[in-house]
């Protein structure tokens, strides 16, 4: 049966919960690419230099990366609605304050700010909806990356048009929009059930102990080295108005929602997971060649076209993050995206520097081989990888309550 007639239907009749928290995921996710096309604007703005404006995903992504660490320890013992609640507060404050920046470094510190919140909400969020819809664990994924594609896509559009205004609303825009997030969830969203065992900060360490997840965490580090060169980086080689960028990156997000949420689960049903992750990461590693090797015209296509593979690979390594251990789901994802948030920080503060040190070619010869590095990977793990998630395809109950989705 083909994995959308199991579970499309039923991402349409949801939950009010649900769909409260999905909407405000879309916010959350419109977040990361708002800064794409004002980011010339903002370096022009506050008197910066690329490297320097780059900051402002290192420092977001650095902190969502150790903040992993904790949001399994908050929301065990707080609950899951608290924890979003707090989250979307840290954004509202962070965002808004982001807004009133002087100063580079202040603008960064408060992007540090806004991304503990954005840790604490967009992880407790996906074992939320995943809790909480109808259909099962795979509708609940296929609605959770829904969220991130269409803020994905949205992200840099809202960027660009508040931008074009003055790059200070869309931060603005963004604090206005996760308010009415914290509104929606406060009015729809139940508490959820805390888990039995109260999570630790050191247990998203030790679920990394399990092969399985450590593969796949490693080889997704690799990949959002790729991930983030295209997203940070390329708004620099384009060199395009708020409104050209934005519409290049709507086009780029359209194809990610596209390819996360209808492709993916087709091509996995045919050719297995692991084989589709793999193809679509060596494809991804030649089409960041081609963009910067490329002319203009060749590296606007590419950058659209890296949607189609990026959301193919979102959908498959969530999936694999969720379902190849035996940890429960938010100690798993929160391991998991403890490393991998690693790499989204590193890949903007990176890319410029190595073009400083370098040439504008070189940044995408690093972001192809990292994307081949984490083919290689998969490639090398496959048999734990395969292994592990077939052991546990039959299993059924998890200390969140929820049925384990396998590949």
């Amino acid at each position: 049966m083909d994995p959308l007639d199991a579970g499309a239907g039923s991402i349409l009749r949801q939950p009010k919960a649900v769909w409260a928290t999905a909407g405000a995921s879309v916010v959350a996710f419109m977040g990361i690419g708002l800064v794409d096309p004002i980011l010339p604007s903002i370096a022009q703005g506050l008197h910066a230099t690329p490297s320097q404006v780059s900051l402002l995903f290192t420092s977001y992504f650095l902190i969502t990366a150790v903040a992993m660490l904790l949001t399994g320890f908050v929301s065990s013992r707080i609950g899951g609605k608290r924890t979003l609640l707090l989250g979307l507060a840290f954004v509202v404050v962070f965002a808004g304050l982001a807004g009133t920046s002087d100063t580079v470094g202040q603008l960064v510190g408060f992007r540090a700010g806004w991304g503990l919140g954005n840790a604490l909400f967009v992880s407790t969020a996906l074992a939320v909806i995943v809790g909480a819809a109808a259909g099962g664990s795979a509708a609940a994924i296929l609605l959770y990356e829904s969220a991130l594609g269409l803020g994905m896509a949205c992200g840099p559009l809202l960027g660009a048009v508040l931008g074009n205004i003055s790059w200070r609303y869309p931060f603005f825009g963004t604090a206005t929009l996760m308010a009415i997030g914290f509104l929606c969830i406060t009015a729809f969203l139940k508490e959820q059930p805390k888990p039995a065992r109260k999570t630790s900060i050191l247990d998203p360490l030790k679920a990394l102990g399990h092969g399985g997840l450590a593969s796949a965490a490693v080889s997704a580090f690799f990949y959002n080295y790729t991930f983030f060169t295209v997203l940070a980086f390329t708004p620099f080689v384009l060199n395009m108005t708020p409104y050209r960028s934005g519409a290049v990156f709507f086009a780029w997000g359209v194809l990610l929602a596209v390819f996360s949420v209808v492709v993916a689960p087709r091509m996995q049903e045919r050719f297995g997971s692991l084989k589709v992750l793999g193809g679509s990461l060596v494809l991804l590693a030649a089409d960041v060649l081609v963009l910067g090797y490329g002319g203009h015209t060749a590296a606007i296509v590419c950058t659209i076209l890296s949607g189609a593979f990026i959301g193919v690979n979102n959908t498959v390594y969530t999936e694999l993050a969720l379902g190849v251990s035996d940890a429960p789901r938010p100690v798993a994802s929160a391991g998991y995206n403890f490393v991998r948030w690693f790499a989204a920080a590193a890949a903007p503060y990176f890319a410029p520097k190595i073009e400083e040190w370098t040439d504008i070619h070189v940044p995408f010869v690093v972001a192809a081989v990292t994307a081949l590095l984490g083919a290689v990977v998969v490639a090398v793990r496959r048999r734990s990888l395969v292994h592990e998630a077939e052991e546990l395809a039959p299993r059924h109950a998890t200390e969140d309550g929820v049925t384990v989705f396998a590949n």
